[in-house]
């Protein structure tokens, strides 16, 4: 396995880790799309806790307007050259409780529409150092939040759009992902750090 890329963390506040390479690879349970060391961020707020489960939470998809994260910035975690985004996927409801279970029997469908289906709204950066090129691919993102188009340069700590519920996602949250390729569906994926480490499942990030 190659050394992994470091990387600063792709916001500020306080993000739960989800689906994280820490805890089994592949992180998401397939290596599908180049998404073997993929990782999930749901922001917040100071409790540490998404929105609060109701009892319509268990029964009912619930607006993404009641989670706190919606609209968070998403930053660029490191330098590099837009090279793809799209901005114009709707966010959907969320789905908690029993909806999760028949929002999870629909994902064969989105599967068959690729990978941007699976991803919803994303920004792609390609990433480049002497002894490699990479690119992250940030998705999930709000729906007409992406501040960036391909041929940009962008720094590290750049805000590049917000945190949505866009494409194949339950609840607002970035899923973040890093390929060798700039065609992610044929692309391997490359093992990350942040700041010199990976947080594990359970772990809420407080980034500056």
């Amino acid at each position: 396995m190659e050394d992994p890329l470091d990387l600063r963390y792709p916001f500020g506040g306080k993000w739960l880790v989800r689906n994280s390479p820490a805890d089994r690879v592949p992180s998401h349970g397939t290596a599908k799309f180049g998404s073997a060391f993929a990782i999930d961020f749901v922001p917040v707020g100071d409790d540490d806790r998404s929105a609060p489960y109701s009892f319509a939470s268990f029964f009912r998809p619930e607006p993404t307007s009641v989670f706190p994260g919606l609209g968070r910035p998403v930053l660029a975690p490191l330098d590099g050259v837009v090279v793809g985004a799209h901005a114009s996927e709707p966010d959907h409801d969320s789905y908690r409780g029993l909806p999760s279970v028949g929002y999870a029997l629909t994902q064969r469908r989105r599967l068959r529409g690729g990978w941007r289906a699976m991803a919803g709204n994303f920004v792609l950066i390609e990433g480049r150092s002497p002894d490699r090129t990479a690119f992250v691919a940030l998705c999930h993102l709000q729906e007409d939040s992406v501040m960036v188009a391909p041929g940009q340069v962008v720094r590290a700590g750049e805000e590049v759009g917000r945190c949505g519920n866009s494409g194949n996602s339950t609840e607002p949250h970035l899923h973040l992902q890093v390929v060798d390729a700039r065609d992610v569906a044929r692309a391997t994926a490359v093992p990350i750090t942040f700041e010199g480490r990976l947080p594990r499942n359970g772990e809420v990030v407080d980034a500056p």
